[in-house]
């Protein structure tokens, strides 16, 4: 099913290291918040001291001065003021000392030492701290998924739902597959539910990818002595990774939103460039039996936002010749929660859709 990897062992990605020499702002919560938000502001880093709730302190006084530059509700301005805000709050630092945070009240965060083994004294961006302490109550607790019996538990950097339309669509098309269940391609694997549901629906294997070196080595470990390591393969790579026989079923849960701006390695889970769809199409025609379906789970999130007119997948069946629409079904999304303090009203229109495509027959 395989040929020879050309990728390297993943690298375990992670918050890096800060080894900041000279001298540092601070703020120790007696003072005047005034001047470390000025010194944000300009570029320059803070370091928080004291008790851990200084930063949240700060945090928090950044967000009102930055939500009176971007006062719009837009999707596109909360948009520039996410990006904003998170380019300057991670210039607000805290230290580590042993894997352990050096302030008063800080969470313990079981990362610290899996993640910084070689590490003994370094400092780390605050919010990127409040993302290993969130990360390590979901690997630690686990997450229910309620299309699956067990919980998962995401390793650090790991995309994983939060909403779950669009796998219970996946897990009722499932439930009414009748095709050959020998094997099947996941692409972007992450935290593997849906491989999880191949499994539970009797697929004798699962060929998993995926370029975030995270999903691969939480799942490697996660997935150590059961019989899932050798139902589920893993490949660290871009798409199809090294497999390259064909088979029965493809499942890609892609991005759901075009990139408008250069994409990072976390942004990869959320927002797709102009190649993706394109390089994924022409791909799976090479690896897809002539009998053989992929499954898409996206959503029309781009064009109610207004982020995008074109659909990719509707592009590739009108432009394209080679594959044909076999079944589509799509669910509404429930509303946003009430504790969101996000504005999204748009989901009131939100679909996540299941696309099933076959080889086009061109006879």
């Amino acid at each position: 099913m395989q040929k020879e990897s050309t990728n390297t062992t993943p690298q375990i990605n992670r918050p890096e290291p800060i080894k900041f020499k000279g001298e540092i702002a601070t703020f120790k919560g007696k003072t005047d918040i005034s001047e470390p938000i000025e010194t944000l502001l300009s570029g320059g880093y803070v370091l928080v001291e004291g008790l851990y709730s200084n930063g949240l302190t700060l945090l928090s006084e950044l967000q009102s001065n930055l939500k009176k530059k971007h006062p719009n509700q837009s999707f596109k301005e909360q948009r520039a003021y996410r990006s904003e805000f998170r380019k300057l709050s991670n210039l607000i630092l805290l230290k580590i000392y042993n894997n352990k945070l050096v302030v008063r009240k800080a969470p313990e965060i079981g990362w610290l030492e899996k993640l910084y083994p070689e590490s003994d004294e370094f400092l780390l961006p605050f919010p990127q701290v409040q993302g290993l302490n969130s990360a390590w109550q979901w690997y630690f607790n686990g997450i229910s998924i309620p299309v699956l019996r067990n919980k998962v538990h995401p390793y650090y950097g790991v995309y994983f739902p939060t909403r779950f339309e669009h796998l219970i669509l996946f897990d009722n098309w499932l439930k009414r597959y009748e095709g050959p269940k020998k094997s099947a391609i996941d692409i972007g694997i992450g935290s593997g539910i849906l491989s999880f549901q191949l499994m539970k629906y009797g697929f004798q294997k699962s060929f998993g990818t995926d370029l975030n070196p995270n999903a691969i080595i939480g799942l490697t470990e996660s997935m150590e002595g059961t019989k899932l390591s050798r139902k589920i393969e893993l490949d660290y790579g871009h798409l199809f990774g090294k497999w390259e026989k064909p088979t029965e079923l493809i499942v890609f849960n892609p991005p759901w939103l075009p990139a408008s701006h250069d994409i990072n390695r976390l942004d990869e889970a959320i927002y797709y460039n102009d190649k993706l769809f394109p390089e994924f199409f022409e791909e799976a025609k090479k690896r897809l039996l002539s009998d053989g379906k992929i499954v898409i789970l996206f959503s029309n999130l781009g064009e109610i936002t207004n982020e995008t007119k074109e659909h990719p997948i509707k592009y590739e069946l009108e432009k394209e010749t080679r594959f044909e629409l076999d079944l589509f079904l799509k669910k509404s999304v429930k509303n946003a929660s009430d504790k969101t303090k996000r504005n999204q009203h748009w989901r009131a229109t939100e679909e996540v859709e299941l696309w099933v495509l076959k080889h086009k027959d061109l006879t």
